[in-house]
């Protein structure tokens, strides 16, 4: 049996042939053309992306040299304030290390005045008095006190100071580390390229860090660090004058209380004469107020004797009233009347009985002194004679003594003036 032909296709129609062809030749058209667009815009795309990366790059690289310039001027910045502060520590070290040594200076003059008023606690009899000499010589002792507070308040507070500078310090150094590594890490960013070697894609290059800050957070701290400084260090420039001032000033005041001193010492003869003549005068005066003060004690007593009548008839007059039966027992004004009558009379006879006690008291106190001076004016007639005798001997002892033993006073404030530290500040 013959094999059977295949079955022929649908036969088209030669219009469906050109539209066929038509069709064909119409979208390998269209398809050129949307190619063509694509590649223009592909190349307009490159030219546009490369200008715009290169772009880009330079403009980075722009803001991170500037970015390292204000790194820069600031990491100068704190250089120089910390190198002032340096300076500063190293002045207010010195000006305090002075003032130790003065104030170390000032256990000299304090034994000296000590010794002195020890030597004249050691007078005899009558002649142990409280005179001018012993007076300026306590001042003295109370001046040398003073000015060892006052040295020992400067060097606490220099102390503190300096701990204030230190802590500035300590924040400078830091601030000043922080912008030597991100100079280091933006100059290092400023130098790599596209040819870099070490460059390569990140995960999550965008991410903000923890602890990021914003530019003005970034220029206040260190504003703020180096402000800081600034203020303790003027701080510190006012207390090294306060502290050179304070110690010419003390020298000064212990100048002038030695004089005074010296000036007690050469007085103390007429000191002894003024004494003298002043104790008769009390001695007078003394006797004088005893009888008035006798005379007013009479006077009291007399009107305590009064009061107390006074109060006898107030009293009276309440338990007389007692009788009274019925509604007449009534707290009348007369009642209220006699009440505060007793109240008053009762404190009058009160002060009354106290001050003639304190007047009583007063004068025996008065006939006991008064028996005291008489005795201590025949022992003081004949203490100023030896006064006298014992000034004429020891003049040049004294003199000499005055000489050798005031000025050891100066000497270490002397050495520890405020002069020093005055030219220091204008180094």
């Amino acid at each position: 049996m013959s094999a059977l032909p295949a079955k022929p296709g649908l036969h088209h129609s030669v219009s469906e042939w050109f539209s066929n062809n038509h069709q064909l030749s119409a979208t390998a058209q269209h398809e050129r053309h949307i190619s063509n667009v694509i590649r223009q815009e592909g190349r307009s795309l490159r030219n546009e992306t490369s200008c715009k990366t290169t772009w880009d790059e330079s403009e980075t690289s722009r803001r991170l040299s500037d970015r390292a310039w204000d790194v820069a001027r600031w990491r100068d910045a704190l250089e120089t304030c910390a190198q002032k502060v340096d300076e500063e520590m190293e002045a207010l070290t010195l000006t305090k290390e002075r003032t130790e040594q003065a104030l170390a200076a000032t256990d000299v003059p304090n034994e000296v005045t000590s010794e002195c008023l020890t030597l004249r606690d050691g007078r005899r009899g009558f002649e142990l008095v409280t005179d001018p000499v012993d007076e300026q010589l306590k001042k003295e002792a109370e001046l040398i006190k003073r000015v060892q507070q006052e040295l020992q308040q400067h060097i606490d507070k220099a102390f503190e100071q300096l701990c204030v500078l230190q802590e500035a310090r300590h924040q400078l150094t830091a601030d000043l580390q922080n912008k030597m590594d991100a100079l280091d890490i933006d100059m290092s960013c400023l130098s790599l390229t596209i040819k870099s070697p070490q460059i390569s894609l990140k995960p999550n290059p965008t991410r903000v860090p923890s602890g990021s800050t914003t530019p003005q957070e970034w220029v206040q701290f260190s504003r703020y660090n180096v402000a800081r400084a600034k203020e303790a260090m003027q701080v510190s420039q006012q207390m090294r004058e306060d502290m050179s001032l304070t110690t010419a000033q003390l020298q000064n005041e212990l100048d002038n209380q030695r004089r005074a001193t010296e000036f007690a010492l050469r007085k103390r003869n007429h000191h002894e004469e003024q004494a003298r003549d002043e104790l008769e005068w009390q001695i007078k005066n003394t006797e004088d107020e005893m009888a008035e003060m006798e005379s007013d004690i009479h006077g009291l007593d007399a009107d305590l004797q009064a009061k107390t009548a006074s109060l006898k008839l107030a009293h009276t007059r309440l338990e007389n009233r007692t009788s009274r039966s019925g509604m007449d027992l009534c707290r009348d004004e007369v009642q209220h009347c006699l009440v505060n009558e007793v109240h008053q009379l009762e404190a009058t006879i009160t002060a009354l009985k106290q001050k003639l006690s304190e007047a009583q008291n007063s004068l025996q106190k008065m006939k006991l002194h008064h028996s005291r001076m008489l005795q201590d004016l025949s022992r003081k007639q004949e203490a100023l004679s030896l006064e006298q005798r014992s000034m004429n001997t020891r003049t040049r002892l004294t003199s000499a003594y005055c000489k050798d033993k005031a000025p050891v006073l100066l000497v270490p404030l002397t050495n520890s003036s405020g002069r020093s530290n005055l030219q220091l500040l204008t180094q």
